[in-house]
């Protein structure tokens, strides 16, 4: 089947590169047939459906003969995970991204076949096609094992799989990437249209056909990314939902930029303006999409982000390369060769116009596109790291001004506006958003930043509502639009109150023993092993009258180490959210004192009369008789002591065991006469703690157990999902009535 699958991969290959030909020679020709083209296309279309099947049965029939189905599937996993590992690594992500695009040449076709643009349409989109397929031919899903691994006998047939990574058996990825990729084809169509438009001199061509194609690259590609936002919130355990990561960030660009060219192809269209704009916007979009495969394919970030793929291979590296550079240089360079011709573009308008709104809010929204560019694109250049941070404090005033302009733009009119006519037209919204702002204010909000924004989303939200409401009675095609609006402020809102005002803390949780923290008591009641191999820790949490549970999660993962799922209480007002740390198993004195100190890697801290410094972790094999295999990690935490008596060096351990809690080896110490307990640690780049107890000796000791979590509250985070909601919902809503054009 392996063979069969590299064979057919071949001959889509070969038939989309037919049809393009087919169609790049017939452009010139009247009266002529495209049915050799279409043919074409529709054999590489098949055929690509075909090979699509093939590597999803040899997935479902466990043929570990296959390297990819051996490296990232195995009999243990679920159907619903079995599915989503055929586009787990590179080889099947660029299958599942090629099948998208032939399914969409189908629709393609038919919807310019009657526009006379058919072949030179058809003959970028199956160029692009033919690369995709071209990748595949060089990064195969169809290797057999034994190319891919040569440790493997060639005489024998793994038993079994690798897996899927733990953290990627989740419904939300299962369905993130297929969504990404479907807005990645998507987003091939403006590009097609523009350099055919471009290519054939029909410059309207464009504005007329490529509304409905970007408002779904958009609505698929900005739902692929909140998916997998919501998912990193849900699985990864760190508290968040988006880290400014490059490969985060090089999805969000090309959205970006598919939102501006949104709204100046609807100010084109009605005002006759922004045609070169269109036409750089349409290429940017598609040339940032590769430029975001090559990030993230090309092993270039591979110490940058923690999503990047490990490097592919010379051969992938240099064909992205290549194709960047062809797609750059036709789209850009046609656009060059008529700069002359494109003069609907000089048309002037008034700045108070709802065009000048509409094109200075796309401008705006580059603005923020091009400052996440620079710092995704930062280390490909230098060592230097950009911190989110950077992106926050940057993008906040840019972000602040264009949520105002999706307000105030809605009381402009088509053409020449007077300023106090539109103040008239806004009063209410303006009055109404300054209540809010004032409401909120007394609430606690008052960074001067964030009041700004809250204003700016009020003002957004009501203005939209007042103008939809309008719209909806007379022409509902506008009405998607004032509802994608009104969900991005709601989001906004989200993100204020969930990342400005939110409150997290580390707190260890002795068994049975409740603690208080935000207002909330925790008592840790139970540990459960779970059927998959992992742990569950259960956590009573009581807050006034109410009382729930949460449930975090534990286990180990291989050469991945102790991986961590929270857990999260969600309501209307606040997200309670739980993530493990690690569970500690000590030899408690229940008699004797109890001292527990943090220390910082280099520092010195004072217990007693002993000065204790901690220098460093140690990953190596501990403890007499101890063998270091797959089923055990101990990690030592070196501390030195020092005192009038004389100098010493302990290690407490803390073993990580497969299927297992982890457990702790104390180290006694004879200069202070007490065993040191290590219970804690965090390990960051800039800075490394360690959290020990000192366990004076006495005679009745007994086993203790205590969880360490990271509790968090997360005001109003249910207004970023509902944000997201509301915004793909009017964007969908755009594409179905602005479907029919």
């Amino acid at each position: 089947m392996s063979v069969f699958g590299n064979w057919i991969v071949g001959l889509a290959f070969l038939t989309s590169m037919a049809s393009a030909t087919s169609y790049f020679r017939s452009r010139q020709q009247k009266f002529v047939s495209f049915q050799f083209a279409r043919t074409c296309l529709k054999i590489g279309t098949l055929s690509v459906v075909l090979a699509s099947l093939t590597l999803l049965g040899l997935i479902l029939r466990h043929d570990f003969s296959n390297g990819y189905v051996y490296s990232y599937s195995s009999r243990s996993l679920p159907l619903q995970f079995l599915i989503s590992s055929f586009y787990a690594g590179q080889e099947g992500s660029f299958l599942f991204w090629a099948l998208c695009s032939s399914l969409i040449s189908l629709v393609l076709y038919k919807a310019v076949a009657n526009q006379k643009s058919e072949p030179w349409v058809m003959t970028i989109f199956m160029y692009v096609q033919s690369f995709l397929l071209l990748l595949l031919l060089v990064k195969s899903p169809f290797k057999s094992v034994w190319e891919m691994f040569l440790q493997i006998s060639s005489n024998q047939i793994p038993v079994d799989g690798q897996g899927l990574n733990p953290l990627l058996q989740n419904l939300w990825m299962a369905i993130h990437p297929p969504i990404l990729f479907a807005g990645f084809a998507a987003m091939a169509v403006p590009f097609s249209l523009a350099v055919a438009a471009l290519w054939k001199r029909d410059y309207l061509l464009l504005n007329e056909k490529a509304l409905p194609w970007v408002l779904f690259a958009s609505s698929v590609l900005g739902l692929g990314i909140m998916l997998g936002a919501y998912w990193a919130y849900g699985v990864l355990g760190w508290g968040g939902y988006w880290g400014w990561d490059p490969v985060e960030n090089s999805s969000l660009i090309p959205w970006l930029v598919s939102v501006a060219l949104i709204h100046t192809i609807l100010a084109g269209r009605r005002a006759k303006k922004y045609m070169k704009t269109n036409f750089a916007l349409a290429i940017s979009s598609f040339l940032l999409v590769l430029y975001s495969t090559f990030l993230t394919r090309s092993g270039i970030l591979g110490d940058a982000s923690v999503h990047a793929f490990v490097d592919p291979g010379a051969a992938v590296y240099w064909l992205l390369i290549l194709v960047l550079a062809c797609t750059a240089i036709v789209g850009f360079g046609l656009m060059y060769v008529r700069r002359k011709e494109l003069s609907l573009d000089d048309a002037e308008a008034s700045v108070l116009s709802r065009e000048s709104a509409l094109g200075i809010g796309a401008i705006v929204v580059m603005l923020i596109a091009m400052v996440v560019l620079f710092g995704t694109s930062l280390p490909l250049f230098s060592e230097a790291r950009v911190e989110a941070s950077f992106y926050d404090a940057t993008n906040l005033p840019i972000v602040i001004l264009v949520v105002f302009l999706t307000g105030i733009s809605l009381y402009f009119q088509w053409g020449v506006n007077r300023g106090i006519d539109v103040l008239k037209r806004s009063i209410i919204a303006i009055i109404g958003s300054g209540i809010g702002t004032g409401s909120f204010y007394a609430a606690g909000v008052r960074d001067p930043s964030m009041v700004a924004l809250s204003f700016a989303c009020l003002f957004a939200i009501l203005a939209n509502i007042e103008v939809g409401w309008k719209i909806a009675k007379g022409d509902p095609r506008f009405l998607g639009g004032k509802l994608a609006h009104i969900g991005v402020a709601v989001f906004l809102l989200g993100v204020m109150a969930s990342g400005h005002f939110g409150s997290s803390k580390q707190i260890a949780l002795p068994l049975n023993a409740p603690q208080q923290v935000f207002g909330h008591k925790l008592t840790y009641v139970a540990s459960r092993s779970l059927q998959d191999g992992k742990f569950a820790f259960d956590v009573v949490v009581e807050r006034g009258g109410s009382k729930f549970q949460v449930s975090p999660v534990m286990f180990d993962a291989g050469p991945q180490g102790i991986l961590r799922t929270p857990d999260i209480a969600s309501f209307f007002t606040r997200d309670f959210y739980v993530s493990p740390i690690s569970l500690d198993h000590a030899i408690a004195d229940v008699n004797g004192d109890h001292e527990q100190y943090t220390i910082e890697k280099g520092k010195t801290v004072s217990i007693g009369d002993v000065k204790a410094t901690f220098v460093s972790f140690d990953m190596n094999q501990h403890g007499q008789g101890s063998q270091a295999d797959d089923q055990h990690t101990r990690v030592g935490s070196v501390l030195t002591l020092a005192n009038a008596s004389g100098n010493e060096t302990i290690m407490p351990i803390i073993v990580y065991t497969r299927d297992e809690p982890p457990t702790h080896q104390p180290f006694s110490s004879k200069l202070m006469n007490a065993n040191i307990q290590l219970i804690g640690m965090n390990v960051g780049a800039d800075k490394s703690t360690v959290t020990v107890e000192v366990q004076r000796q006495q005679s009745v000791m007994q086993q203790t157990e205590t969880l360490v979590v990271e509790a968090s509250i997360k005001p109003f985070i249910s207004l970023v999902w509902g944000g997201t909601i509301v915004m793909i919902t009017g964007l969908g809503l755009s594409l179905f009535l602005r479907g029919r054009e």
